[in-house]
């Protein structure tokens, strides 16, 4: 590989001079700056950055950590971020995996954006007293080096029970998402204000992923349910795949079959009848993550936010 030795000795100039040429210095004329530059192109020379980095100890790459990269609720959010950090001259990069975790230790990165429900609390913690700037998506933490920017799940399935009583429904299947933040708090909201309206309820594991909205509906069916049957599925990814299950089935949704989504991605609106769901601005969630994330770097006193949600009624659950 091509080093600034290499271009030092082609150039007839010193090391120093090469590196005060590639890197803008004032120290050298613009004349020896351009023979610095074309013979480092000539020779393909690449920048070691691992070793910009540790001179300047700093790489303007934030790392958001997520736990998988399918479906199409990421696209918005991460958006939000890129557009985020541009404000600030911050690049992102997108990390999932264990061994992606050392790019914060390592100095790899400047800080980390984390919507991982597989990334320990522990690890976290250990970080951040390390002095290292991360914003949680996903959990609540406290240390002066962690932000949390979480979005309002509890009034988002608040709304969505409130609607089903409304509706005068007799019971209700949760059908759940990962072990994550995000879905407890949706759970453990869906529970309290069901028992608060006598409603009965049942919990059906899912995985957030269409298949397992179409393993939950088989799953209601075996129990013969009555009719109408009120699903809460805590994201619509899931819900597409209860919409494929019944209508298959012969049944009728927005009639035999009741379903409200959380997420509002695009897809809800294709669906016929269009689906009901919790909405909220992943764009803006990914822009707040942004901005607090560099103001920690900036060492600056952050207070932790939150997205609030708003139910988007449809034929399907007016």
């Amino acid at each position: 590989m091509v080093g600034i030795r290499d271009i030092a000795k082609e150039a007839g100039v010193s090391i120093s001079t090469v590196s005060y040429a590639l890197n803008g210095s004032p120290k050298v004329t613009e004349e020896t700056r351009s023979r610095i530059i074309e013979i480092a192109q000539e020779l393909n020379y690449v920048p070691n950055m691992a070793a910009r980095t540790l001179k300047k100890q700093h790489t303007n790459i934030i790392g958001v950590y997520l736990s998988d990269y399918s479906g199409t609720f990421y696209g918005e959010l991460l958006d939000g971020i890129k557009r985020g950090l541009q404000t600030y001259n911050y690049e992102l990069i997108v990390c999932s995996g264990q061994k992606s975790h050392l790019f914060i230790p390592e100095k790899m990165i400047d800080g980390a954006i984390i919507l991982d429900w597989t990334f320990k609390n522990e690890e976290i913690e250990n970080l951040a007293k390390q002095g290292h700037a991360i914003v949680v998506l996903d959990r609540k933490l406290n240390n002066k080096n962690i932000c949390e920017v979480l979005l309002d799940n509890e009034s988002g399935a608040a709304m969505v029970i409130e609607k089903m009583a409304s509706a005068n429904s007799k019971k209700v299947y949760l059908i759940t998402g990962s072990n994550g933040y995000d879905n407890q708090q949706r759970l453990r909201t869906s529970i309290k204000e069901l028992e608060r309206y006598c409603i009965d309820y049942t919990v059906i594991n899912g995985d957030f992923t269409e298949p397992s909205g179409i393993r939950a509906g088989e799953n209601i069916m075996s129990m013969i349910p009555s009719f109408p049957i009120d699903i809460f599925s805590f994201n619509d990814e899931m819900a597409v795949g209860l919409y494929k299950y019944f209508r298959n089935e012969g049944l009728v949704i927005g009639k035999d079959v009741r379903i409200i989504g959380f997420d509002n991605i695009e897809i809800g609106d294709l669906l016929n009848p269009k689906l009901a769901t919790i909405a909220y601005s992943k764009h803006r969630w990914g822009m707040i993550a942004a901005e607090k994330i560099v103001n920690l770097i900036k060492n600056k006193k952050l207070e932790n936010e939150s997205i609030y949600t708003t139910y988007i009624s449809a034929p399907s659950f007016p």
